[in-house]
């Protein structure tokens, strides 16, 4: 099986391949009864798939390829295919009928060539860091498979997707980690833009404010292609930044609390090995991320957000949701509308001030999330899942709230369960962070053979 976007677009061009071949290499994978397909895509494969592989092919031969031609990509349950019904993981939806059109980053992976193997599983409504879903299973960890950990949410489906060769890449949403997250306890590579880097239109929200649209695959470069043609980067391809010299801001506080022996081993090993390689390395307490907890009372922006959206829904359908989706929902019940006014104007200050601090650094270094996948059996009470979700949450939500853009590339020695290691990048820096990411891999990848 081809496991980069570039292996595969070299066989396409160079005719070892058809986008036919590629696509029943992963149908493959997902009807395997004793693999994870059922869970990764619980509607199955998509009924356009063949035609949608035939035509790319067809175009290939008479010399017409987009980009990302041929490419078996997974979708994430959050966004509109034409001719399909968006659920957002859950049991219901209103109305229940097919998109008409492609959500926009959809609609641009289709116009370069792109073909969508089908639509991945997810937290219900994207609201939860651990990947269980309730309703449709939840899909299993490549890491230890046979104890059962969870994949990381929301984007749960798209990570096992990629893993176990069901696509080459997947589309998904990131509002607090839901890229990075399941990309962290898999062992591959997430990526979250700057949020307004990709439109959102077609889309579920969860959080207008926070809510951007990312992908998961094995490689930076992987992750650098699939973005570049969905936020209309016309570009040329990324290329590595030396690593020599470059500034890396290391924080010291709240992001290493709790951190599991496996994680901060794997962590040490990263940040020794970007030294090796001449990385500069400063420890820095940033001042705007000691002040976050200010808008995060009663679930904060997300909360209050996801509340607005819900509320008809709610009005018919509340015992049909995941209950513990549900009880994040209405924590905005305790919020007044002068709140969500004030944690709004505070966010905007706090990413002010965000980004006069990292300035003077190229970006910021940290552990994706501090803890390995737990076993799902681990999480089936309540406070058991909420500390999950919480730690899980907790890295990769910052980059959100200072609306960053920010990476998570595997860091963990072979055999050893799945740790990543995160950049944060200023706003707006999207393909400096990639370059950077393309150079940090490489010096991981070093380190860790």
């Amino acid at each position: 099986m081809v496991q980069t976007v570039e292996a595969a677009l070299r066989a396409l061009s160079g005719g070892s391949a058809t986008a036919a071949s590629l696509l029943a290499a992963c149908v493959e994978r997902i009807c395997n009864r004793g693999g994870e397909g059922a869970r990764a895509f619980p509607h199955g494969v998509s009924m356009a798939a063949q035609k949608q592989a035939a035509a790319v092919d067809m175009l290939r031969d008479q010399g017409v390829a987009g980009p990302l031609a041929g490419l078996p990509i997974s979708v994430k349950d959050l966004f509109d295919v034409q001719g399909d019904v968006t659920r957002a993981g859950a049991s219901f939806v209103l109305p229940e009928v097919p998109a008409r059109a492609d959500a926009v980053a959809i609609a641009r992976l289709r116009a370069a060539g792109a073909v969508f193997v089908g639509r991945t599983n997810m937290t219900e409504f994207a609201y939860s860091g651990v990947g269980i879903n309730p309703h449709y299973g939840t899909p299993r960890n490549p890491y230890d498979r046979a104890v059962g950990r969870i994949p990381g949410g929301s984007s749960s489906g798209a990570a096992v997707s990629v893993t176990d060769g069901m696509a080459l890449a997947a589309i998904g949403s990131d509002t607090g980690g839901s890229c990075r997250i399941p990309a962290a306890l898999c062992g591959i590579t997430g990526f979250k833009p700057t949020a307004s880097r990709i439109p959102l239109q077609g889309a579920v929200p969860l959080s207008a404010s926070y809510d951007s649209v990312g992908c998961l695959a094995n490689t930076v470069a992987c992750c650098a292609a699939i973005d570049a043609v969905m936020a209309g980067d016309a570009a040329s391809p990324v290329k590595p930044l030396p690593l020599a010299g470059v500034r890396l801001a290391v924080p010291t506080q709240l992001v290493l609390d709790g951190m599991e022996d496996v994680v901060a081993r794997a962590y040490q090993q990263a940040l020794g090995a970007l030294s090796a390689a001449g990385a500069l390395l400063q420890e820095v307490c940033f001042g705007s991320w000691e002040r976050l907890a200010d808008i995060t009372a009663h679930g904060g922006l997300v909360a209050a957000e996801a509340s607005a959206w819900h509320g008809e829904l709610l009005a018919v359908h509340a015992d049909r949701y995941d209950p513990r989706v549900l009880s994040r929902i209405r924590l905005a019940d305790q919020q007044r509308a002068a709140d969500y006014l004030r944690m709004h104007a505070h966010r905007a200050a706090l990413c002010r001030q965000a980004d006069e601090e990292l300035a003077q650094f190229d970006a910021v270094v940290l552990p994706t999330v501090p803890i390995i996948a737990p076993r799902i059996q681990d999480l089936e009470g309540d406070e058991a899942f909420f500390n999950a979700n919480r730690l899980l949450l907790r890295n990769p939500a910052i980059a959100n709230m200072l609306d960053l853009c920010a990476l998570s590339v595997p860091c963990h020695q072979p055999g050893d369960a799945p740790v990543g290691l995160m950049l944060f990048g200023r706003h707006q820096t999207d393909r400096h962070l990639l370059a950077l990411g393309l150079s940090v891999e490489a010096a991981l990848q070093r380190s860790t053979r």
